[in-house]
């Protein structure tokens, strides 16, 4: 069965050309042209992913994705901007978008991040490799099996992508690893020129692991290397 993606977008050209290139690389498509009819299929489709533009009439990409992330919809989202600003990109992170693209963009690499974003969402869907496995570390419990993790005993709200990048760093305590190695490891794609989703995710992660994520003790930065987790 082909994957199914909406495209949210008030540009017709734009969806023209998405539509026709991701249905050449046999995928199905959806399309809408403002933010309500877009949440609308959101909700009544359920695609596979969505590419959400943030500029949009009746309802901007934000409210979309927020409103989809508060209801408990983990589709994963690709914001697509036309842009530069980083606040619209760390808006967009902050409120639960998967990625995101600036236009003008190449095909390919829009059919690459929906790829890997479909491939990464499969493989956080699938089953745990070996049941019964869990990581602790200090107060820490990372469930392999739940894909959770608690601290004190109580599971900690994490976002799918806080969650593997949580799973990356306590599978590898102490390895320095730098942003270009993190986006190739948990997002699993190559370098595509801003990490600034790399840094989202950690300040993420760490609000929510830290006691105090000014001064963390889990997830550390190595500066002007990359981070490293204190086991």
């Amino acid at each position: 069965m082909a994957r199914k993606i909406l495209i949210v977008d008030d540009e017709r050209a734009i969806v023209d050309i998405l539509k026709y290139n991701l249905e050449k690389n046999d995928f199905e498509t959806l399309c809408a042209f403002d933010g309500p009819e877009g949440l609308r299929l959101a909700r009544e489709a359920d695609p596979d992913l969505i590419l959400l533009d943030i500029m949009l009439p009746g309802m901007d990409g934000f409210e979309v994705c927020r409103t989809l992330r508060d209801e408990g919809n983990n589709v994963p989202i690709i914001m697509i901007t036309a842009r530069e600003e980083e606040t619209d990109k760390v808006f967009g992170l902050e409120l639960g978008a998967d990625d995101y693209i600036t236009k003008p963009f190449s095909m390919r690499e829009v059919v690459a991040r929906v790829r890997t974003n479909m491939r990464r969402a499969a493989t956080q869907a699938a089953p745990a490799e070996e049941p019964g496995n869990s990581i602790n570390v200090r107060e820490l419990t990372v469930d392999l099996d739940r894909r959770a993790v608690f601290k004190n005993g109580r599971e900690l709200e994490l976002t799918q992508r806080e969650y593997e990048l949580m799973k990356f760093f306590v599978q590898n305590p102490g390895k320095v690893v730098s942003r270009q190695e993190l986006m190739t490891e948990v997002w699993q794609y190559e370098y595509f020129g801003d990490l600034r989703a790399v840094d989202v995710a950690v300040r993420r992660l760490r609000e929510k692991v830290e006691d105090s994520p000014a001064d963390p003790t889990y997830v550390m930065t190595k500066r002007g290397v990359g981070y490293y987790f204190a086991g």
